[in-house]
């Protein structure tokens, strides 16, 4: 995934301290690094990394004027103005791929160029990455099983009452004399019986589907907004097994979207979605949600909602390969010494010579060492289990598909008897 690509862009203004003056232009996030270019001579005004950053203020000028202001490493303050739609939805922006950038466990491979992770570090994240992923299937086949225990029940629960319909039936057909057959008000009493039975048994089934709908299956930090993005606060993004729910700070929910009334899910960027309920004769509810770990809960939106997913042009400029050297040279204009490029890890040619280039070279190269291996080891067995458990459960519920066809063609048989063995009563 390109890394250096703006998730989000505003325009404004950045006060040089050099000139004291201010000169418009852009600012905008990237996954690791905050810019601001100028709209005039397209320089790069101000390039930081997130991880340079010490804190995010709202302050006023000596003019009265409203601004935001980072600090960076080294006492370094940058002053941004006139910022659109307002300066407010800006810092909440910014503060969130902030802090969660601190509290990232991979936040290391931001505190600079020089601590490149090692290639079995690498692959531990894929790993990770897809493991994170196959645990995610587990729970939404597991949900789906529970889905398939309870269409049994019912199944179960019909041919149950068909069997007593078939018996009440009997009886109508071939009545007996009232003094051999069973009191009137005895039956009165069975059937209250067994009315209230099915009425207990059909509330449990919906406490059990309620606990089970309302299972969260991944909660993450995003920063939402009704509609537009003029009006980003923080807040949270939960995913359901039957809905979705946009929340504030405070946990309150914002909406609810259940599962059926999702109509589309379209993706900007690998960080930014948006959620719309389209209505006939109102306006349509539409929450736009950017968060810096929105991958996660896309992981399973995609399983869920994988129909109404839909990926914006915006988002295929995302997963183009970065190019080996920026495009353009003043992109890294004020950024630090050993952050201003990433060095290739390895040369493109190998001069003939010496085992001295060779060794070189091969300590480039950052091999996998002992611990790594030990511990990709026990990443592939846990992958291996979850896959096989994955398989199981799979095979299960084809077992319970036939069982339902079977169940229901049968079910279907018998309401037909019935029904004509009642027309002919009448």
């Amino acid at each position: 995934m390109n890394k250096d690509l703006a998730i989000h862009c505003w325009p404004g203004s950045y006060y040089l301290d050099s000139e004291k003056r201010w000169e418009s232009g852009t600012l905008s996030l990237t996954r690791t690094t905050v810019r601001f270019v100028s709209s005039q001579s397209k320089d790069s005004l101000a390039s930081f990394r997130l991880s340079r950053i010490v804190d995010i203020k709202m302050e006023t000028s000596s003019f009265i004027f409203s601004t935001l202001t980072v600090l960076e490493e080294g006492n370094v303050k940058h002053w941004f103005g006139s910022l659109k739609p307002n300066r407010l939805v800006v810092y909440n922006v910014l503060e969130h791929f902030w802090r969660e950038r601190l509290l990232s466990s991979a936040s290391a491979e931001a505190r600079g160029a020089e601590s490149q992770p090692t290639k079995g570090r690498q692959l531990i994240n894929l790993m990770a990455g897809a493991q994170k992923r196959l645990e995610d299937t587990g729970r939404v086949l597991s949900h789906q099983g529970e889905q398939f225990d309870n269409m049994m029940q019912g199944l179960e629960k019909m041919d149950s009452d068909l069997g007593v319909a078939d018996k009440l039936l009997s009886e109508l057909e071939s009545p007996s004399w009232w003094p051999f057959g069973k009191l009137p008000w005895k039956l009165q009493q069975e059937a209250k019986a067994e009315d209230a039975a099915r009425a207990a048994s059909a509330a449990a089934a919906a406490a059990n589907r309620g606990s089970v709908r309302n299972r969260v299956i991944s909660s993450i930090p995003a920063v939402v907004s009704r509609g537009a993005d003029s009006d980003l606060k923080p807040g949270c993004l939960l995913v359901l097994v039957s809905s979705i729910e946009v929340r504030d700070t405070s946990c309150v929910i914002l909406h609810r979207f259940e599962r059926s009334e999702v109509d589309e899910i379209r993706v900007h960027s690998p960080y930014e979605i948006t959620v719309r309920q389209r209505f006939i004769g109102r306006p349509d509810v539409c929450y736009r949600l950017l968060s810096a770990k929105m991958p996660e809960a896309m992981a399973v939106l995609e399983m869920q909602y994988k129909k109404k997913v839909e990926f914006t042009p915006e988002y295929a400029v995302f997963k183009t390969p970065p190019l080996s050297s920026p495009t353009d040279p003043h992109d890294w204009h004020q950024a630090a010494g050993p952050q201003r490029c990433q060095e290739p890890e390895l040369p493109r040619e190998v001069p003939a010579g010496g085992g001295l280039s060779q060794l070189q070279v091969h300590s480039q190269q950052q091999s996998v060492s002992q611990e790594e291996a030990q511990e990709l080891k026990q990443m592939l067995l846990q992958l291996k289990s979850l896959a096989l458990e994955a398989e199981t459960e799979l095979e299960r519920q084809d077992e319970v598909l036939d069982v339902l066809t079977n169940s229901a063609d049968r079910a279907t048989m018998q309401i037909g008897k019935h029904t004509g063995r009642m027309k002919r009563l009448l």
